[in-house]
C-alpha cells in the first residue's frame, strides 16, 4: 500500500446555488447525503487481507492477488458544476485517489485520439488489421473489432499480463445484463462469437490498452497528457498505473501498458477536480476553449447505446430508459467506478456532477436529490 501526496489544481470560477439555477435547500440536503452515505469499503483498501479490487467481485485465488500499486483512499467528496462554474463542493476534492473503472471511459477518449488521428480507419475494422502482436492472429480473435472490444462484446480469448479472461466469465455489472446470471464469476462456459455477448471483462478492456498502446507505440499517459489533460488544466497529480507484469516491448523499448481500472490494482490514480475537468470536455462534445481537442462525432458515437446493452456505449454508461439510475435524467452519462466513484454528465441541463466514495445502493437517491434540487 502507498501513499499519495495532495496538492491543488486549477480554480474554477464559482457560482451561488440560486444563481446556478439550485433551490440552495435542496442542493444543501444533497451535500449532506453525500457526506453521510460514504461507501463501506476500508481506507486502507484491504478485507481480511484481500485487496478490495479483487474481493468486490470475488475473485478466486491466484487471480485475487494485486498486480499494479494500491493506495489508501480519502473520505466521500466531489463537486457539482452547472454552466461551467463550481457551485457546490464537500471534502477534500484535491486528493488524489484511486478511480477504478472510471479508468476505462478514459480508454475510450484514447480510442477516439487514435480515431481522430486516423491511427484507426474504422472502429469496425478487425483490430488485427493494425495491431500484429500476436493477440488477433486466431479465427476467433481474428475477427473481433474496435467497436467489440469498446462495446464489451469481444468475447477475446487469452491470457493477458497473468489473468485468462475467464476470470471474468459471468461477472454481472449493469442492469440490463441477464446472459450468466446464476453462474458463479470465474465458471467455465463456451464461447460466443465477438459482437454476441455482452460482459464486463479486465482482461478484454485491458487487451484494448494494450492495443492502442501498440497504436501510439507512446504511453497511454503521455499520449492523454499532451493531448487532453494539460490542454483542459488538469494538474499534475494524477498518474496512470500499470502492473508489474504488463511491460511489454514497443518498437524496440520498453514500455509499460495500462489497465482499464484498479481490479488488480495500478489504474487512474486522480482528485475530483480534474475529473470535472474530463467531465466539462466531454458535456462540451471534446471543445475546450475554442479548441476541439477531441472531435465531435467521437464524442456523439461514443455515447450510443450499443446494441446488446443499452445502458452500455463505448465504455461510457448510460441511462437509456432511466434503466440505470431511475431517479435521474435520462439524459445523463457516466462514467462509473467501484467504490462508488461516478462523474455525472447531463448536456441538457449543463451539469457535472462528481461523487467519490459513496455507498453504492445510495447512488439512485443520491442522483435524485441532485436533480429535484435543480429548479431553473
Amino acid at each position: 500500500m502507498m501513499d499519495i501526496n495532495n496538492a491543488t489544481t486549477p480554480v474554477w470560477l464559482t457560482s451561488s446555488p440560486a444563481e446556478a439555477g439550485f433551490d440552495p435547500h435542496h442542493l444543501e440536503e444533497a451535500v449532506t447525503f453525500a457526506i453521510s452515505s460514504e461507501t463501506r469499503w476500508p481506507r486502507d483498501m484491504y478485507i481480511d487481507g484481500i485487496f478490495v479490487g479483487s474481493a468486490h467481485v470475488d475473485d478466486k485465488p491466484p487471480y485475487n492477488r494485486p498486480m499494479g500499486p494500491v493506495f489508501a483512499r480519502g473520505g466521500a467528496n466531489g463537486l457539482v458544476l452547472r454552466h461551467g462554474k463550481l457551485v457546490a463542493e464537500w471534502g477534500d476534492t484535491h486528493r488524489t485517489d484511486m478511480t477504478f473503472s472510471i479508468a476505462k471511459s478514459y480508454l475510450a477518449i484514447l480510442t477516439g485520439l487514435a480515431f481522430d488521428k486516423g491511427l484507426i480507419g474504422s472502429i469496425d475494422e478487425p483490430v488485427r488489421e493494425r495491431v500484429k502482436d500476436g493477440g488477433f492472429d486466431d479465427p476467433h480473435n481474428g475477427v473481433i473489432t474496435w467497436r467489440h472490444l469498446l462495446e464489451q462484446t469481444s468475447e477475446w480469448h487469452g491470457e493477458l499480463f497473468e489473468r485468462p479472461d475467464s476470470v471474468d466469465w459471468h461477472r454481472q455489472v449493469g442492469p440490463s445484463v441477464t446472459s450468466g446470471a446464476g453462474n458463479s464469476k470465474g465458471t467455465e462456459r463456451s464461447l460466443a462469437s465477438p459482437g454476441t455477448h455482452f460482459e464486463y471483462n479486465d482482461v478484454r478492456v485491458n487487451r484494448l490498452g494494450l492495443s492502442l498502446l501498440r497504436l501510439f507505440k507512446r504511453p497511454l499517459p503521455e499520449v492523454l497528457k499532451e493531448h487532453i489533460m494539460d490542454p483542459i488544466g488538469c494538474s499534475a497529480t494524477w498518474a496512470w498505473h500499470g502492473y508489474e507484469t504488463s511491460w511489454v516491448n514497443v518498437d524496440g523499448h520498453r514500455m509499460q501498458s495500462v489497465p482499464g481500472g484498479g481490479h488488480w490494482g495500478g489504474g487512474i490514480v486522480i482528485n475530483s477536480r480534474d475529473h470535472a475537468r474530463l467531465g466539462e470536455l466531454i458535456k462540451n462534445k471534446g471543445q475546450w476553449d475554442g479548441r476541439q481537442l477531441l472531435s465531435r462525432e467521437w464524442v456523439e458515437t461514443m455515447l450510443v447505446p450499443s446494441r446488446l446493452n443499452p445502458t452500455y456505449g463505448l465504455l461510457w454508461w448510460l441511462n437509456t430508459d432511466r434503466l440505470l439510475y431511475s431517479q435521474a435524467p435520462e439524459t445523463s452519462v457516466f462514467a462509473l467506478g467501484g467504490g462508488s466513484n461516478i462523474i455525472w454528465i447531463d448536456e441538457p441541463r449543463d451539469l457535472v456532477i462528481v461523487i467519490r466514495w459513496l455507498d453504492k445502493t445510495c447512488s439512485d437517491d443520491l442522483l435524485g436529490k441532485f436533480t429535484r434540487a435543480i429548479i431553473a
